[in-house]
């Protein structure tokens, strides 16, 4: 892995973990001010987001070790292990926000208070957050992780969380204090329904799904662009972290001599590499018309 992707990975790590604790801070801070029920929602939130975060960190951290004596393929799935984790936050704070806010409902009624402070940390938040969205979107863009892309999920989430604490605030303000409940539960469902695909992502790829279609038609094709190259079976490929894996086996006309073979498989491998930079391509050369299996 390069150090300009090991750099940025690190940036975004560190970026998510300072914004959460910031916004952890101003939004207590709000909370014991207004009391509100949504605040609270996104203050539980940002919790769970510093833990996944530093999680995050210490898997990133960890999946962009090389290879070594232990770990041939390299330590990449760390990320997916993080996403599982990060999950479980979400979904955890999720079910206790939905709780809480079901016992505030059937309760006494509770008039919020400080509207306008809260309403001033809540833009604080949106703002800090679409700042660190923006860093997170040109990493992801520039490395393409898995860690990463979910922990941005958090902070969209986080970002349609704010905004609905700001609507639930305003409305607070004007007498609507059953607003704040209503967009707490909201928020909950929200959060609950965001994490599974996530979930089922990471899920996937540790028992090592292969890549899309779309994926799998390209490399062949690449593969099969090079003159001498007959054919292409036994594809099989996987994700660890960020770096797809990939075995082939080509066609080559039987009385091949072995250096232009070894040729052939080096410009075929050369052609995937085009299309999935990062990609660990190993190529097995087979004579036409021959059988693998012993």
């Amino acid at each position: 892995m390069s150090e300009d992707k090991n750099r940025l990975l690190k940036l975004a790590t560190y970026a998510s973990v300072a914004t959460a604790s910031i916004l952890i801070i101003a939004k207590l801070v709000a909370w014991f001010m207004t009391g509100s029920m949504s605040l609270l929602a996104t203050l539980l939130d940002s919790t769970m987001d510093i833990l996944a975060s530093l999680i995050t960190l210490f898997a990133v951290r960890i999946a962009i070790a090389p290879a070594d004596e232990d770990h041939h393929f390299g330590h990449g799935k760390a990320e997916q292990l993080a996403v599982l984790a990060q999950s479980a936050f979400i979904g955890g704070s999720a079910i206790v926000l939905v709780l809480n806010t079901l016992d505030r409902i059937t309760g006494e009624d509770v008039v919020l208070g400080n509207e306008s402070a809260g309403i001033i940390v809540m833009i604080f938040s949106i703002i800090a957050t679409l700042i660190l969205l923006s860093i997170q979107r040109y990493v992801i863009r520039k490395t393409n992780s898995a860690a990463i892309k979910s922990d941005s999920l958090h902070y969209q989430v986080d970002l349609l969380t704010n905004l609905a604490v700001l609507a639930a605030l305003i409305g607070a303000s004007y007498g609507y204090q059953q607003v704040d409940n209503i967009l707490a539960l909201f928020i909950g469902g929200y959060m609950l329904f965001s994490v599974r695909n996530l979930a089922w992502e990471a899920i996937q790829q540790l028992m090592d799904q292969a890549l899309p279609k779309e994926d799998l038609q390209e490399i062949e094709k690449r593969a099969l662009s090079v003159d001498g190259v007959l054919g292409i079976h036994d594809v099989k490929t996987r994700v660890s972290g960020s770096i797809p894996f990939i075995q082939m086996h080509l066609d080559l006309e039987p009385n091949t001599p072995l250096i232009h073979a070894h040729e052939l498989g080096v410009e075929a491998k050369r052609a995937v590499l085009e299309y999935l930079p990062e990609a660990d391509v190993i190529v097995h050369l087979d004579p036409e018309g021959h059988d693998d299996e012993p």
